[in-house]
């Protein structure tokens, strides 16, 4: 029995007997069995009418693909594609299960030649049944009587653009998967863009994922530890937060922007919750490296060097490109004397953790600070407070990507010589004396105020006195 297809328009004046006849044909339903096939035209449809899935045409584009979207939203908002980089050109595509037990598309009428399949190994072949499920995840089941967690294969291990509640973004070290989000082309090709975003995890440090454009860093997330993350000995992978009460997804652009999407009933749309990379400082090494990028810098250049290093190129540096970055003061002097110190550097995002960083587990502020003054290669440390304990964060080379919060960030220590650390002291001592001078003729200005208003209050209230004398009088 094949999936039939709903009319797509109903004549007005149809009668109740062929409304009745037609009714049962438009009934959802959410599997494709071994002995059904899904035409183009054909839709199946997850229990809860949550997302459907058929064949359509993005944008512009006569293309055919099958893919999966959203049931009852004003905008076809496609979550996942199957055939992505090979489009059908015409109506021909059918999906279904072949003797093998995957599930195919093919076009043409060529049904040994796949456009497109499941890679899974079956071993009983004649019982699968695909089903979508109300999550949004196409899974492929050996037979109708399996629950979903007992699937062969599933769609969210093969994410496209799109990441719903429920899949990863991370890798799987004992199957060797990796789950990856890879933007389409463009808005008329779903195909594999150019920007990708992975959870790149370094065993000596904390997990970090980033947006690459081509093979090139173009956007870093904050380093862990996230609410949302899971590591075990098999697997490591950042998932998407919800709180089961709203439509949530997040979305990589065909132009390199990762978004978190909502959908707002009231106005019936989506609407922007977060995006990144949006201001100037979220691109990945904007000031290169040993530099921190402040985004609230609108009227002056955005980059500045860490203590105790000084721009590598000023020129570059003085026409306001950072990309070159910030070197020592000190090139080729020692940098482990015996009264080394750290001067803080408040409120920033952590720098890359793939440059040569070593997370130091239950290792306290004082602890760490040591740990890192007793070797010559450590150049900074953060410490990290996380449910209950506290780590030590080490690099040991150059320091990238650091941008300044307004609010939150934590403090990283950079490490200087004595010279350094002197002059650093010197400027802190003269900023508090600075501000001490700046409150003597602040504090006498308002005593002035404060005794011109009482005499002015005094001589009302005597003028007043006196009109009430005469008024009696």
């Amino acid at each position: 029995m094949q999936i039939r297809k709903c009319p797509e328009k109903k004549m007005f004046l149809n009668t109740l007997l062929v409304f009745f006849f037609l009714f049962p044909f438009c009934t959802s339903i959410d599997t494709i069995a071994a002995n059904q096939h899904l035409k183009d035209g054909d839709f199946i449809v997850s229990k809860e009418n949550n997302f459907e899935l058929g064949f359509f045409s993005p944008g512009n584009s006569s293309s055919r693909y099958v893919g999966i979207w959203y049931v009852n939203k004003s905008e076809k908002a496609v979550v996942w594609v199957a055939n992505r980089n090979k489009p059908i050109n015409d109506t021909s595509g059918v999906l279904t299960i072949n003797r093998y037990g995957k599930l195919v598309l093919y076009a043409h009428n060529i049904d040994n030649v796949s456009i497109w399949s499941t890679n899974a190994l079956v071993e009983t072949t004649s019982t699968c049944v695909a089903q979508l499920l109300d999550t949004g995840n196409l899974v492929l089941l050996p037979d109708s009587i399996s629950k979903s967690e007992s699937f062969i294969w599933q769609s969210f291990d093969y994410p496209t653009d799109t990441l719903l509640p429920g899949m990863k973004v991370g890798l799987n070290w004992k199957t060797g998967m990796e789950w990856v989000l890879t933007s389409w082309t463009s808005q008329n090709d779903p195909g594999t863009g150019n920007y990708s975003l992975r959870l790149y995890s370094n065993q000596t440090a904390t997990a970090q994922y980033f947006l690459y454009k081509g093979l090139t860093k173009y956007w870093r997330s904050d380093p862990g530890p996230w609410p949302n993350f899971v590591s075990n000995n098999e697997e490591r992978y950042y998932f998407l937060l919800t709180d089961n009460t709203s439509v949530i997804r997040s979305v990589l652009t065909d132009y390199g922007i990762l978004q978190q999407l909502r959908w707002n009933d009231a106005v019936n749309q989506w609407e922007e919750h977060w995006a990144a990379p949006k201001y100037r400082c979220d691109r990945y090494g904007q000031c290169g490296a040993n530099s921190k990028c402040s985004p609230d810098n609108f009227d002056v250049f955005e980059c500045e060097c860490l203590p105790g290093y000084e721009p590598k190129s000023l020129n570059d540096w003085n026409r306001r490109d950072g990309s070159d970055g910030c070197v020592s003061k000190r090139i080729g002097v020692s940098n482990c004397g015996d009264e080394d110190g750290f001067v803080k550097v408040a409120r920033v995002k952590d720098p890359d953790t793939l440059k040569a960083a070593q997370l130091l587990p239950n290792t306290g502020a004082n602890e760490c600070k040591q740990a890192c003054l007793s070797n010559c290669s450590c150049t900074a440390y953060i410490s990290i407070g996380w449910e209950g304990r506290i780590d030590c964060m080490a690099w040991y080379g150059e320091l990238w990507d650091i941008l300044v919060h307004t609010e939150l960030g934590r403090d990283l220590y950079v490490r200087v010589d004595k010279m350094e650390l002197a002059e650093n002291t010197r400027k802190s001592k003269g900023f508090l004396k600075s501000r001490g001078l700046l409150a003597i003729p602040m504090a006498a200005v308002a005593l002035v105020l404060i005794i011109g208003f009482a005499c002015w209050w005094l001589k009302k209230k005597r003028k007043m006195k006196g009109m009430r004398s005469t008024h009696l009088l």
